[in-house]
């Protein structure tokens, strides 16, 4: 209760409270708002503080299985927040501008990453000495230009598991495309926001830098140690398959020598008796009749 307490006064500070002006509000975050002042509205942070921590817990799990998280934030002050955080638990992200098409079409994205990822490769190790000099500067252009959309996904070779947005009103095209496909939606709503258009909402004000820094901080905290002890289980694993394959080949090891033995023991066995058997054949000599040898 205490560590809720102290989170509810960071959240508290970080002025995580302050909604949207009264006109702007969408009934649908009723159950979210705890009171009106000065026309504007304020958030109950108990909800938050409960909405956050489940969020936090579903994110975790999601990484703890070792699945894709897609952080996007494309509005001016959650920008470098988001960009920050994701590449702290290397989770891909889109800051710049959402792509239309970016997870319905993401065959066609996946296309327009891999020409990038080869203009950059060429441009590196100098396939491009022979063209001239402007159409190797558009080319550097063209995937600077790509570089700075498409970049943040770059390594994602499928469809994420989950999205987590900053301002789902903002992010709505995201939001759809997501809700299109099946993904599992995380998101900081506002008061001007609707909290039933995503899977996990958490009610707070997304338009200040101070709360969406502790917001995404609070959840990015929460992934890194769902990844931490899925690299746990990983090294226990290993240690576990490290002791099987010692004791197999310690037993393969005795079998061996024990097969070994027991032919050994054979072998010397199996001399004895011919060496009789050939002292049998010397010693009997075949005489002659009055005993004479032959």
């Amino acid at each position: 209760m205490e560590n809720n307490t102290s989170l509810q006064q960071q959240l508290l500070e970080a002025g995580v409270h302050f909604g949207h002006l009264k006109k702007k509000w969408n009934p649908k975050m009723l159950p979210y708002i705890f009171a009106e002042k000065k026309g504007i509205h304020i958030i109950d942070l108990n909800k938050t503080v409960d909405c956050l921590q489940e969020t936090a817990a579903a994110l975790k799990q999601i990484a703890r299985s070792g699945k894709k998280i897609l952080f996007v934030g494309t509005k001016k002050q959650a920008k470098d927040i988001v960009n920050e955080c994701a590449k702290r638990v290397n989770m891909p992200y889109v800051t710049e501008r959402w792509l239309g098409g970016m997870l319905t079409n993401f065959n066609t994205v996946r296309k327009s990453v891999k020409k990038m990822q080869s203009i950059e490769k060429m441009l590196g190790d100098g396939s491009f000495e022979s063209i001239t000099k402007k159409e190797r500067l558009t080319l550097s252009r063209d995937k600077d230009k790509m570089e700075k959309v498409l970049g943040g996904i770059s390594q994602l070779g499928r469809i994420p598991a989950a999205l987590f947005l900053v301002d789902i009103g903002h992010e709505h095209i995201a939001l759809a495309e997501a809700k299109r496909l099946g993904i599992t939606t995380f998101g900081l709503v506002d008061t001007n926001c609707d909290p039933n258009k995503v899977d996990f909402a958490v009610p707070a004000n997304d338009d200040a830098t101070k709360s969406i820094a502790i917001l995404v901080n609070y959840i990015t905290a929460a992934i890194e140690e769902g990844l931490a002890e899925r690299q746990a289980a990983k090294d226990d694993e290993t240690e576990e398959t490290t002791d099987d394959e010692k004791e197999r080949k310690a037993a393969k090891l005795l079998a061996e020598a024990e097969a070994e033995g027991g032919r050994g023991g054979a072998r010397r066995g199996g001399g004895g008796g011919a060496g009789t058997r050939r002292r049998t054949t010397g010693g009997s000599v075949s005489r002659g009749p009055g005993g004479a040898r032959k």
